[in-house]
């Protein structure tokens, strides 16, 4: 009783195709594709949108002003006094 022989599952299908018969059946599958394709054509659009909207990488470039030396930074003062 647990599984299904293959008897039953002709059964099932020659039930289906009575009740559907083999245009609706086929109308039905065909929508399904359609589905299928308009899904994957928004899907290239949002990637072509979301590639076009996208910003430049902005950088951020540390120079020294004016000096040839960079001030230190606090880790760099306390790591000398610390050597001291």
């Amino acid at each position: 009783m647990g599984s299904l022989s293959i008897w039953h599952w002709m059964i099932v299908i020659v039930v289906v195709l009575l009740l559907f018969g083999r245009g609706k059946i086929s109308d039905l599958m065909g929508d399904v594709a359609h589905g299928i394709k308009a899904f994957k054509k928004g899907m290239a659009e949002d990637e072509k949108t979301a590639d076009a909207k996208s910003e430049p990488v902005k950088t951020i470039d540390h120079q020294a002003a004016g000096g040839a030396t960079a001030p230190k930074a606090e880790t760099e003062r306390r790591a000398e006094g610390a050597r001291s």
